[in-house]
């Protein structure tokens, strides 16, 4: 055999080694794609077809299921309590339901050692995903202050909840003074971590606080969401979305509004505020692109290095649009319309307060006496009679009435 046989058969062979190798990978990536993505278990309590369906509560189907799999909620009202302690991810059709008969006290919390009662409890799990779910607190049954009543609460837990809808998780109306009533909750604790994305969901009728991201180790990305608050109330100060005590995170493309204290009418004479995006005591949060108004304070941030910028905050009743408390922080770009004190408030050094668009209010800028550093430059003002001024301080730190 000649030079160029050897060649050929050497070529030929080599060919279908290389081919069968090929198939052999392709043959691995997808088993490892399918052991990734796990089963997926399917629930309806209808009489309506849902094509796999056999479950008929969504807990059954969460004890069954293993870490990775999919667990579909086929159209329909489930009246139970969830818990999660595993990696999941729960995808509900739309117009699936859920509306627990009654909410028991399931968890306690890992700050205050309260009891707490979920509709729905992830704890210790990772990489768990909650779809398209709407829960609502309606049917409670809770008849004291405690437990304190939350919607969704991740507990050193992490993942995602998605186009969500959350509501009516509030006590009756003779206990409307009572500090509970949360629609979303994510807390970490015991040197553990929570990592939670929010996003594109509507949570309204709560009685406290619409989402909360609390304690060290916590970090949240709350984002494109519909947050509104009950009006006008004497009952609990509400906060819209809040992230405090330390918890880190962004809060941006939020629409939040319609969060107040009725009693808070006048500067001189109010003891609490109701706030539409609060950061308390919690460094470099990132607060962009919201929409919000309606309440004392619109964007409240007492911390430091906060990025706070293209928003719209609008009719701050008593006090302002914005309001920094803290030091480091970045203010720009922002459009603020009718604030009640002023329309941005500055208590702290070195912020940067820039090219802003500053329309009607007493004050545009109201820069507290004593602070230094600041700096203030290219913002406009429109029906603004005293665009800056410096006042002595009025803290607000210990009016505000965090979620913890």
């Amino acid at each position: 055999m000649n030079l160029r046989s050897h060649l050929g058969n050497y070529l030929s062979n080599f060919g279908t080694i290389r081919f069968t190798l090929f198939a052999l990978f392709l043959l691995l990536v997808a088993g490892s794609s399918s052991a990734a993505h796990g089963v997926t278990l399917v629930v309806s309590n209808s009489s309506r077809p849902c094509p796999g369906a056999t479950f008929t509560t969504i807990q059954s189907a969460i004890n069954a299921a293993s870490p990775g799999d999919e667990i579909v909620i086929c159209n329909g009202t489930y009246a139970e309590q969830l818990s999660i302690t595993k990696s999941l991810d729960i995808e509900a059709h739309s117009g699936a339901l859920l509306a627990p008969a009654s909410i028991p006290q399931n968890a306690t919390s890992l700050a205050t050692g309260d009891p707490i009662a979920a509709a729905v409890l992830v704890s210790g799990a990772t990489n768990v995903s909650i779809s398209g779910l709407t829960v609502d607190g309606i049917n409670n049954g809770i008849t004291g202050c405690a437990p304190r009543l939350i919607g969704v609460y991740f507990q050193n837990s992490s993942g995602a909840l998605r186009h969500a809808a959350i509501r009516n998780f509030k006590l009756s109306a003779a206990l409307n003074g009572c500090q509970s009533g949360t629609g979303v909750f994510v807390e970490s604790g015991s040197g553990q971590t929570s990592n939670v994305e929010i996003a594109e969901s509507s949570i309204h009728d709560y009685q406290k606080n619409g989402i909360t991201a609390n304690e060290s180790g916590t970090t949240a990305q709350i984002h494109d969401n519909v947050v509104t608050g009950i009006g006008p109330t004497t009952g609990a100060a509400q906060n819209g979305i809040q992230i405090g005590f330390s918890a880190a995170g962004s809060i941006r493309e939020n629409t939040v509004a319609n969060n107040v204290w009725s009693p808070c009418t006048a500067v001189a004479t109010c003891q609490t505020v109701a706030t539409d995006i609060l950061v308390t005591q919690s460094d470099g949060v990132h607060v962009a692109g919201n929409t919000a108004g309606v309440s004392q304070v619109v964007i409240f941030v007492d911390g430091n290095n906060a990025d706070v910028r293209g928003n719209t905050a609008y009719s701050a009743s008593v006090f302002d649009n914005i309001r920094i408390q803290g030091n480091c922080s970045d203010v720009g770009e922002n459009q603020v319309f009718n604030g009640g004190e002023s329309d941005i408030y500055i208590q702290g050094n070195n912020n940067s307060v820039r090219l802003n668009s500053i329309t009607e209010a007493p004050i545009g800028i109201l820069e507290v006496m004593g602070s230094t550093g600041n700096q203030f430059a290219l913002n406009a003002f429109f029906n603004v009679t005293v665009h800056i001024q410096d006042p002595a301080a009025t803290d607000l730190s210990k009016k505000i009435v965090p979620d913890r």
